[in-house]
């Protein structure tokens, strides 16, 4: 006897429809999923504040490692949030991250999208 497959599947996610409504007639742009992912927000923020970070400092500073923050430093890059910048320092190869306009716009964006959150939930 074939042994059924009981494991619940989720719901098949939704398309975005662009705008979210909110109470009072309000509506916010979609979140930038890219951005609001906690490793890539934090490499986002930390470059804002700081005109330039090398792979090791960026590491440091958000506790994580050297394979997470490659793979989210490669789709911040993708997306043009962020440039990279290879060079080497005697012998040692060094990896520079800065943000880019684009990237900079992003996170504008998103801070605008969170604050009007907040301010929404608080006018409830």
């Amino acid at each position: 006897m074939a042994k059924q497959n009981t494991a619940r599947k989720d719901p098949p996610m939704e398309k975005p429809a662009g705008a979210r409504a909110l109470a009072g007639g309000k509506t916010l742009p979609e979140l930038d999923r890219l951005i609001h992912e906690r490793m890539r927000l934090g490499i986002v923020s930390a470059l804002a504040a700081n005109q330039a970070l090398t792979f090791n400092e960026l590491k440091k500073l958000l506790k994580t490692t050297d394979g997470n923050l490659s793979v989210h430093a490669r789709k911040l890059e993708e997306a043009n949030y962020i440039a990279c910048t290879k060079s080497f320092e005697g012998r040692m190869p060094k990896t520079e991250y800065r943000l880019t306009e684009s990237g900079r716009r992003a996170l504008e964006k998103y801070l605008d999208h969170m604050e009007a959150l907040i301010q929404a939930v608080r006018e409830q």
